[in-house]
């Protein structure tokens, strides 16, 4: 299980480096959809800076233009005449240029960015579904879900950061390098480029030696989330034992951490940007004296003054954010890397190349032999072997811990079995597809979650296409309809989050619907009105019998008053069968299972009412 609230060590550099570049390779197959889109926007904005650069020059013009007029008052009325118009009219279209390509740039590109993190979005959500049940089991879904939430919002944030920041700033240091080489002398671009370097180094080295700070924060961040959503879903069980102040203070205890790796950040971040500051102010100090010298030997113009000037804050300005944008570049790296990370845990069930389709009608099941366990040192199942013909009936029956749900399990094929067969009309499971094998197969579980929804939809979740009319006869014939029909909102009733706000029979009836909803050739009730009251679960479970014929079912039950019919019942204790038999046959041997019933029948008799139809569970 993944654990959050601890902080991994700093991976070895050369290591990050290359995982950052195998994030770049996973991710760039997704932007090359859209190659065409890439390279106008890259026109566009290289457009834009060599607008933005070519600013600084046309001023330089209009400085020079207007430097005489200010020692003259006769020129200083003229002035607006001195300067000619098409250098006016040029400032204000590149000015102009610079904004529109920007704009015209992210207009083109925003599809790229959406798209790409709509694919791997739904990439990834659908890859987690098709993970197994153990991934599920343990993994926690608060850690998980804010991988999946970073890892998609840091696409957009590595394509904004490299492509709208980063790579704009390279071109125009580029162009403003190449100017100053080429119109002054060799010093002013040696300057600058000697500058650039050590900002660039000192920003990365420093932002490196931040990285573990800023994986502390975001480590401790997921684990305070994590904390909050557990406490939150278990809300019940917290109310139960009057443990809100302890849950208060796990949550501050994680907050508290948070907070003093917050703190550890912000300081390293100080240090950063006074770094930065200093590394500024000496490079434009020298450029300016450089400037400044020039123009009293009358090698420059005021104009050139200008222009230095211009162009040092032009480069200076987006290098202010150079510290935060490669630690958000490297942050978006890794969580990138992280949902990628996702997408690369392999599936541990899966269809066959050649797998096949389970055609429709009739299903006969067997199991042969068959052996499994969660954990290879902790084996659940021990040679289980029995049959369920089609249309037939059978029941297992055991104590907690025996292996019946298990066995529910394995038929859906949640897990793969480690030795033996189960088969479906003579067919392993292992050689069909799952969706097709799934679709065969309606189980009421235990234990029912329901969708934060209405209660029509969570009913209707059995077929998705299936009619008002046909979800209403599903719930009559769970015995929910009059329930609902008294509810103020009817089937718009919301359930709450896993269904919190219906009881336990409720759910179990909702779940009941959904299943004969689905109508499926193959039923499973695992311990399917566990959650009734005696009153409903008679009711319920002469709809069930009658919605079970003709269907194969397996029963997996606890009172064993609701399984006397069964063709087959099936003794299991510690994961092997130990009786086989009809009811009758069964209490005939004056075995394990006789002594259930009559356990059962005396706990029954000794509650108010007497012996009852339904039998207490064990």
């Amino acid at each position: 299980m993944r654990r959050y609230a601890t902080t991994p060590p700093p991976a070895p550099e050369d290591g990050r480096r290359r995982r950052d570049l195998d994030t770049i390779r996973s991710l760039l197959p997704y932007l090359w959809t859209y190659k065409w889109r890439m390279f106008i926007a890259l026109a566009c904005m290289v457009g834009a800076k060599g607008a933005n650069v070519a600013v600084p020059l046309v001023f330089k013009q209009i400085i020079d233009a207007l430097a005489p007029a200010a020692s003259s008052p006769e020129l200083l009325a003229a002035a607006p005449l001195l300067v000619p118009l098409g250098l006016l009219a040029a400032y204000g279209v590149l000015r102009f240029s610079t904004s529109l390509l920007t704009e015209v740039r992210e207009l083109v590109f925003v599809r790229v960015t959406q798209q790409t993190v709509r694919r791997l979005a739904l990439q990834v959500f659908r890859h987690l579904h098709a993970l197994s049940l153990r991934f599920h089991l343990e993994r926690q879904t608060g850690g998980l879900t804010r991988d999946i939430e970073r890892g998609t919002r840091a696409i957009g944030s590595l394509i904004s950061y490299t492509l709208y920041s980063i790579l704009p700033t390279l071109i125009e240091i580029a162009l403003v390098i190449g100017i100053l080489a080429t119109r002054y002398a060799a010093e002013f671009a040696l300057i600058t480029l000697v500058m650039l370097t050590l900002y660039i180094v000192f920003t990365v080295t420093v932002t490196n030696w931040r990285t573990a700070h800023r994986r502390a924060v975001n480590e401790l961040d997921s684990a305070a989330n994590i904390r909050a959503v557990d406490s939150l879903l278990n809300y019940e069980t917290v109310k139960y034992f009057n443990n809100e102040d302890f849950e208060s203070r796990r949550y501050d205890d994680q907050l508290s951490r948070w907070q003093r790796a917050q703190e550890r950040s912000q300081v390293s971040l100080s240090l950063l940007n006074v770094g930065q500051a200093l590394i500024i102010a000496t490079g434009v100090m020298l450029m300016m004296w450089r400037a400044t010298v020039g123009v009293a030997e009358g090698r420059m113009t005021l104009g050139d003054i200008v222009l230095v000037n211009a162009f040092m804050i032009q480069l200076y300005i987006p290098l202010n954010f150079l510290g935060v944008l490669y630690r958000e570049i490297r942050q978006s790296l890794t969580d990138i890397e992280r949902m990628f990370s996702l997408l690369d845990t392999p599936r541990e069930v899966t269809d066959k190349p050649d797998a096949s389709t389970l055609p429709a009608g009739p299903c006969a099941v067997r199991f042969q032999q068959v052996n499994f366990g969660y954990e290879p040192s902790r084996q659940i199942l021990h040679d289980v072997d029995f049959t369920i013909p089609a249309g037939g009936r059978v029941a297992v029956v055991g104590h907690s811990g025996s292996g019946k749900s298990t066995l529910a399990r394995l038929l859906y094929r949640f897990y793969d079995i480690d030795s033996g067969h189960i088969t479906i009309n003579g067919v392993d499971l292992r050689s069909l597809t799952q969706d097709s094998l799934r679709s065969a197969i309606g189980i009421v579980p235990q234990d029912t979650v329901l969708f934060n929804d209405s209660i029509h939809y969570n009913i209707q979740y059995g077929r998705v296409s299936a009619s008002a009319a046909e979800v209403e006869a599903a719930s009559r014939a769970a015995q929910l309809h009059d329930f609902v029909m008294r509810l103020p909102d009817g089937y718009a009733t919301t359930v709450g989050e896993r269904g919190l706000k219906l009881s336990g029979g409720e759910k179990q009836r909702v779940a009941i619907a959904r299943a004969l909803l689905k109508n499926p050739p193959v039923l499973i009730f695992d311990e399917a009105t566990s959650a009734l009251d005696s009153k409903t679960e008679q009711a319920i479970q002469s709809q069930l019998e009658q919605v079970a014929r003709g269907h194969t079912t397996l029963i997996i039950a606890h009172r064993l008053s609701t399984i006397m019919d069964a063709d087959q019942i099936l003794v299991m204790d510690a994961g092997r069968i130990i009786e086989r038999g009809s009811h009758a046959e069964l209490l005939a041997l004056d075995g394990a299972y006789s002594q259930m019933w009559a356990l059962q029948a005396q706990e029954e008799a000794e509650q108010p009412g007497g012996l009852d139809a339904t039998l207490a569970p064990v």
